[in-house]
């Protein structure tokens, strides 16, 4: 059942969206190179419970560490570690929080250092996917019309879409209905209240679609080793255009 918010709920989701967008900003006031990664997750969770929130991946069906820190070949749910940030990284952040009862979920991908042309139409592609399947989120459509939004956006300049891992709804819980692939055909899917709330999240490869899964029996490998990117919002389903709780300013403020 995929649930309609109150003006209400949307403003409790709003603001954990804020602060989840405000946590990541300040994670990436440190990505640089020679930076460990574990650091990184440091400097997030003390950043949620100093704003009187609690970090929402942390505990999270197992999930040992505040930040999905996933690098390069890495797709989604990388562990923070010793690895030490190197030039030339692009490096993933996905967020989570809870607080006054809801939850909030954005991600970001970020340049370490200088990196290629290719890895930056990478990063600019798959952002520009996200605001894609976006427009598509409005009262009436259906989950693939946003996942086809995506697909065909990215496919036609030559990368691929991961199909094992979705967006999805948001609320009380971290995940709810409806799940929001990043492929799919016009006119079919679940068909989208007005009021929903959903995180859009494009996970996109440069090379196959493919992706395996660690040992650790969480992160998400591409299987042909070549780099993907990940860029995630949160947004009301609204009457002509969706309506965005995740705003990305804070982060590309501090470029």
């Amino acid at each position: 059942m995929i649930r309609v918010r109150t003006e209400e709920e949307i403003e409790l989701l709003r603001e954990n969206a804020i602060l989840v967008s405000r946590t990541i900003a300040e994670v990436g006031k440190h990505i640089v190179p020679g930076v460990k990664t574990k650091e990184l997750d440091a400097v997030a969770e003390e950043f949620i419970r100093d704003n009187g929130a609690t970090p929402g991946f942390l505990g999270y069906g197992g999930f040992p560490y505040t930040l999905c820190i996933s690098v390069n070949e890495y797709v989604v749910h990388g562990f923070p570690s010793d690895y030490e940030l190197k030039d030339g990284d692009i490096v993933s952040i996905d967020c989570g929080t809870t607080y006054k009862g809801y939850n909030g979920d954005s991600a970001y991908t970020f340049a370490c250092g200088q990196i290629s042309a290719a890895d930056q139409a990478l990063l600019d592609t798959t952002k520009s996917s996200l605001f894609k399947g976006i427009e598509a989120a409005v009262a009436g459509s259906r989950t693939g019309d946003i996942g086809y939004a995506v697909q065909s956006y990215c496919e036609e300049r030559g990368y691929s879409v991961v199909r094992e891992l979705v967006g999805h709804g948001i609320g009380r819980n971290l995940h709810e209905s409806p799940e929001v692939p990043n492929y799919g055909r016009r006119g079919h899917g679940v068909k989208l209240p007005e009021g929903a709330v959903i995180c859009i999240e494009p996970m996109i490869n440069q090379g196959v679609k493919d992706v395996y899964l660690d040992d650790n029996g969480w992160g998400v490998y591409t299987a042909d080793h070549k780099k993907s990117a990940h860029f995630e919002m949160m947004v009301v389903v609204r009457k002509g255009a969706a309506e965005r709780l995740t705003t990305y300013e804070y982060i590309e403020g501090i470029k």
